[in-house]
């Protein structure tokens, strides 16, 4: 007894003593460390293979203290990548530059005496024809820099921004020299990226709206085909509507944080996964990235919701979903499997029956009728302002 009593008390002890989770340093045994304080890891978010595509995560709209983000470059590529993405799109504004004042305060000691900012802010304003004098080709080099050591591709990029009630706000993606986009005329900056082969995206149609009826301006931007893609999801935000347009008038869809600040602070503290832009193509190339952009092989991903073309969404499901038959009743019904080899959450509702979700790489259990069919829509997945996709099958 009393033999048992001590072994007990010894394994407590170890288990105690492992629980510290306490270890000394290799190279100086004067530190002790914790073993719980390990360095950052990336979360991986996986998707499956679709169609022989590479399924790469992107975030298209973002922002740095080179014009009005919290972070910079360096910090946006690092976080990214723990985030779990693979391609990030720097698009700092073309004529706002929030920290110009202080940047200049701070190096008030080697500047000319009588330094002061200057056009920082002409979203409303005239300006010189020279826009914002600054380099907005400087944010992306650093960005790319960096990302060397993560293996993180960098779209250069930059926001054409005015009133977003009357005129909005557009993203000119894979630009060559971002210095050289700026016009007062908005549209004549859009032709300005487009001759450098960019493709522009609007974005946030709702912000500042009280509907998603387009303005004069914006339905002329659409009128002369000045428009490749468009934003159903920033942030919080969801615009089923856009889809639709999306469908309309051929252009691909996405889905960005528009960060400002931390991604930490907007979604990992709430326990959620930041906006994507789920690009299908061949290899993370900025070619390759760029053709499937073009060919409108792109989803919107944000808080769990899945949005975009009817086809991609299925073949998506499909190519993360695995069945299997595990019954067969006399009258034909099947017991299916279904197992979730993906880190979507799906939500799915049979006829009139109460949604289930199907959580990252779990198993639920369905009942086909007595054809041998599985019927049913998968709720989170949207193919237009009304529509979520339905899947009929035969395991």
């Amino acid at each position: 007894m009393k033999r048992s009593i001590m072994l007990c008390a010894t394994l407590l002890i170890a288990s105690a003593a492992s629980a510290q989770h306490y270890y000394q340093d290799a190279k100086n045994p004067d530190i002790t460390r914790h073993t719980l304080h390990n360095s950052s890891q990336r979360v991986e978010f996986v998707l499956p293979e679709v169609n022989g595509y590479t399924i790469y995560k992107a975030d298209l709209h973002t922002h740095s203290i080179y014009s009005d983000g919290d972070c910079t470059p360096e910090f946006r590529v690092r976080e990214a990548w723990y985030d779990g993405l693979d391609v990030l799109a720097i698009t700092e504004h073309v004529e706002y530059r929030r920290h110009e004042g202080n940047m200049i305060k701070a190096l008030g000691g080697i500047l000319p005496e009588g330094t002061k900012a200057q056009n920082h802010n002409i979203i409303n304003k005239a300006a010189d024809e020279r826009g914002i004098a600054s380099d907005l080709n400087l944010p992306v080099e650093l960005a790319r820099k960096t990302a060397k050591g993560y293996g993180l591709t960098i779209i250069s990029g930059v926001e054409i921004t005015r009133t977003p009630e009357t005129i909005g706000h557009y993203n000119a993606l894979f630009t060559t020299d971002n210095n050289a986009i700026y016009d007062a005329d908005p549209a004549e900056s859009m032709r300005k990226a487009r001759a450098q082969g960019a493709l522009i995206m609007h974005n946030h149609p709702g912000w500042r709206r009280t509907s998603l009826e387009q303005t004069e301006a914006e339905r002329g931007f659409y009128a002369a085909g000045l428009i490749d893609g468009v934003e159903v999801m920033n942030g919080s935000s969801f615009y089923p509507l856009a889809i639709d347009w999306a469908h309309e008038g051929k252009l691909f869809v996405s889905s960005n944080t528009d960060i400002h600040d931390a991604t930490a602070e907007t979604y990992r503290i709430n326990g959620v996964r930041r906006n994507m832009t789920l690009i299908f193509a061949k290899d993370q190339s900025v070619e390759s990235l760029r053709e499937a952009i073009v060919a409108r092989r792109t989803l919107a991903y944000s808080l769990g919701t899945v949005a975009g073309d009817e086809a991609l969404l299925r073949d998506l499901f499909l190519a993360s979903m695995q069945m299997r038959v595990v019954a067969e009743a006399s009258n034909g019904v099947k017991t299916v499997a279904l197992t979730n080899m993906s880190s979507v959450a799906y939500v799915l509702r049979y006829g009139s029956g109460n949604p289930v979700v199907i959580n990252p790489f779990s198993t639920r259990t369905a009942k086909t009728n007595k054809e041998g069919v599985l019927r049913f829509t998968v709720e989170n997945m949207w193919s237009g302002s009304d529509a979520q996709l339905k899947i009929e099958v035969r395991p």
